[in-house]
């Protein structure tokens, strides 16, 4: 296989505001082409391609994308960007952008927290009461 293989979002007839949207948010992002029915775009460096599809179909948890993130500013940067204008939290760090395009902020440190067996049961514990992820307090958990 010589190309990336990169997902492919059905939108109603809403592609081109959300490749513009989701562009804002991460960096290293820019719509590549828009021809009214497909919009080609990168969001950091990785391609997408909107589709506007109409209706029939409606975006759900079964598929989400996971932003790894390094600190709380950038935890804090993401949700809030994500889930404005008309988004959702929900819980342990998943949210629902204005699309209602499922995302994982999540912190990067979560899977070294997670392995250590006496500490990965007190996180958990700790991530299951929160929507938007705090870092300190899985640290400190």
């Amino acid at each position: 296989m010589t190309k990336q293989i990169y997902p492919c979002l059905w939108f109603d007839n809403q592609a081109s505001a959300a490749a513009d949207f989701y562009c804002a948010i991460f960096p290293d992002s820019k719509v590549v082409n828009d021809s009214g029915m497909i919009v080609n775009f990168e969001l950091n460096g990785q391609p997408f391609m909107g589709l506007n599809g109409g209706p029939k179909f409606k975006f759900n948890e079964a598929v989400s994308f996971v932003i790894p993130c390094k600190d709380q500013a950038e935890i804090d940067h993401y949700w809030y960007s994500l889930i404005a204008d008309g988004g959702q939290e929900s819980m342990c760090g998943w949210c629902k952008d204005k699309f209602g395009l499922s995302w994982q902020v999540v912190p990067a440190l979560l899977g070294k927290l997670m392995s250590d067996p006496e500490r990965a049961p007190r996180v958990v514990q700790a991530f299951m009461k929160m929507k938007k992820f705090d870092i300190e307090a899985l640290q400190n958990a």
